[in-house]
């Protein structure tokens, strides 16, 4: 071996290289050089860390889009809703071979079933007397545009087709026919 050299040494060398430190002091043991230089993450680390996590979190945001998808459920359900509606009408006029008499030639809005205040409104108690066709008239997500309005309208055209439309659609337009 050569004189003055001891592996302990280079040990110390290397690390203190590799840390960019100073010499280590050769009374302190590997144990404590180690602790003393290794703890915790460095702010480069940190910051390349929360920047990743808030790309990613953009990301999925983004693809989700939650304003989007509540307005696609409710558009949905709108959907559902007048199809129900028109399958009321058409099951009474199989049963009675003519249309709900209140349904007038104006897209009007549907009063809520129950309602004591329908004044410029269709009212369908027809459907909803006996609950054989509905048994309530279905309500638009957002509510009527009248007080006691559900937020669909009726009409029949001169061809005595019916026609019924949600109003509050967004982003489309629903309106069915038989």
């Amino acid at each position: 071996m050569k004189k003055g050299f001891t592996p302990f040494r280079n040990i110390q060398t290397i690390m203190a290289k590799f840390f960019k430190v100073g010499r280590v002091d050769s009374r302190l043991n590997l144990s404590q050089k180690s602790n003393k230089f290794l703890t915790g993450f460095t702010l480069l680390e940190i910051l390349l860390v929360v920047a990743i996590i808030s790309i990613l979190s953009v990301v999925i945001v983004v693809s989700v889009n939650p304003a989007r998808q509540f307005k696609n459920s409710r558009n949905s359900q709108r959907k559902a809703d007048v199809h129900k509606i028109l399958n009321g009408v058409y099951n009474y006029y199989v049963d009675n071979n003519a249309f709900p008499s209140t349904i007038t030639t104006t897209s009007t809005e549907i009063c809520k079933t129950g309602s004591s205040v329908c004044a410029g409104l269709v009212v369908l108690d027809d459907l909803t007397a006996t609950q054989t066709y509905l048994i309530e008239i279905p309500i638009d997500p957002l509510g009527g545009i009248n007080e006691n309005g559900v937020g669909y309208k009726i009409y029949k055209n001169a061809n005595n087709r019916i026609f019924i439309s949600a109003t509050r659609a967004e982003d489309e337009t629903i309106e069915i026919s038989i």
